[in-house]
């Protein structure tokens, strides 16, 4: 009788786990499918917070292992263009077991009032400066707002439904604070008419030398046909030049002479003292304005260990290639009289690139997602970007190898 009751025991926090992780995550697949019910997003986020207040300490080991693979196993599809898919099985139960441990951390002191403020807490907090783990993005389609107020209202709800022993409606009051109805889209076009090419080059012929010559025509037949098309400006994707474009004279003149009918932005390798930087080259009246990355892609840009582990790791897997360099401060270029705040891929989900932006209504951001493509990362990515446009108020031109190209309105 003991051992039946302690089996039922383990598949109870287990199951509670898995059902938790599966709320926590929905929206990410639902969005994938282009599934987008505000009402279905709703109810399953507001759950999904709800269970991981609720569930006993040991079902958060499951959530959280779960929810991480959920949320980013994605990171393993790009190991295969480094000859590295045999360490894919231990990146995934890596990305678990840190998941597993934080969430185990939400009840360190098993106590609701410590539960939610670790929750709280969590969504400061980017493991390894890895920031896509945000449950306020739980409702960026929904009803409900995504502000870390919002938020915050979302936890207090809860807390007086679970405590409140009478009247456990008042726990709603709270809730309704939260609620937010969209009153249509405001459209703020810039002066400039903008040409968006989607490209959709694979990323195992992406790097090819035999391949490099048919990319880059292809690139400058976009610009010929954007000037065809009376276009002002032209955006290419992320390393759509692959190669070091500021050591390439001939390219470099290239795009100069095309500047003079068409401004351009496009991405390439940057040298500088032999520093190498991921960057986007901006090129308009035959001048050339570089704007180098800010905020580096961990464990893809940039190893967030120690120097010792950082040399161990490029030397292991990397065959002792060196980190990425980046710049200090972010962009902006000057397209038709207007400013655009420049960012590539990662950076542009993270609030530092957003930093002292003023008036700046609009940004350029250039992505290659062939590296995880088929896998939910332009979904996230995509949710992402909602979520940063409207937290700041800014307009973002997404340009994308290997996912759609979109536009984000506040």
């Amino acid at each position: 009788m003991f051992l039946l009751k302690r089996d039922y025991s383990n598949k109870n926090f287990i199951i509670k786990g898995f059902i938790t992780s599966i709320l926590l995550s929905s929206f990410i697949y639902l969005s994938y499918f282009n599934i987008e019910l505000k009402i279905l997003n709703t109810f399953l986020g507001l759950f999904g917070i709800y269970f991981l207040l609720v569930i006993p300490k040991r079902s958060l080991l499951i959530t959280g292992f779960l929810t991480g693979i959920l949320w980013c196993y994605w990171m393993a599809v790009s190991l295969q263009y480094y000859d590295l898919t045999y360490i894919a099985p231990f990146l995934l139960l890596g990305i678990g077991l840190v998941y597993a441990i934080i969430f185990y951390l939400f009840a360190f002191y098993d106590r609701l009032t410590i539960r939610i403020a670790m929750i709280f807490a969590f969504t400061f907090f980017a493991p390894f400066g890895f920031n896509w783990m945000k449950f306020e993005l739980l409702f960026i389609d929904s009803y409900i707002g995504i502000s870390k107020i919002d938020f915050a209202l979302i936890l207090i709800s809860f807390y007086l439904i679970i405590k409140l022993k009478r009247h456990k409606i008042i726990g709603l009051i709270p809730l309704l604070f939260t609620l937010t109805f969209a009153k249509g889209e405001f459209i703020d076009n810039p002066n400039a008419k903008i040409y968006m090419p989607q490209m959709n080059v694979n990323q195992d012929l992406k790097w090819q030398k035999e391949y490099r010559t048919t990319l880059h025509e292809n690139n400058f037949e976009e610009i010929a046909k954007a000037i065809e098309l009376k276009k002002d400006l032209i955006i290419l994707p992320e390393t759509a030049f692959t190669t070091v474009l500021n050591r390439n004279a001939e390219l470099e003149e290239r795009l100069k002479d095309f500047s003079n009918d068409i401004d351009i932005v496009t991405g390439a390798l940057y040298v500088e003292n032999e520093e190498i930087f991921n960057a986007s080259y901006f090129f308009t009246k035959g001048q050339v304005q570089v704007a180098k990355k800010v905020v580096l892609v961990p464990f893809g840009e940039e190893i967030p260990l120690p120097k010792f582990f950082v040399d161990l790791i490029n030397k292991v897997f990397y065959n002792g290639a060196q980190d990425y360099s980046k710049a200090s401060t972010p962009t902006d270029f000057e397209i038709k009289g207007e400013k655009f705040r420049n960012a590539i891929c990662y950076e542009g989900t993270t609030d530092k690139i957003f930093e002292n932006i003023g008036d700046t209504r609009y940004m350029i951001m250039i992505s290659n997602n062939a590296w995880f493509t088929p896998s939910i990362e332009p979904t996230l990515q995509h949710l992402l970007l909602k979520y940063y446009s409207k937290k700041y108020g800014v307009t973002i031109f997404h340009v994308a190898n290997g996912s759609p190209n979109r536009i984000y309105r506040p």
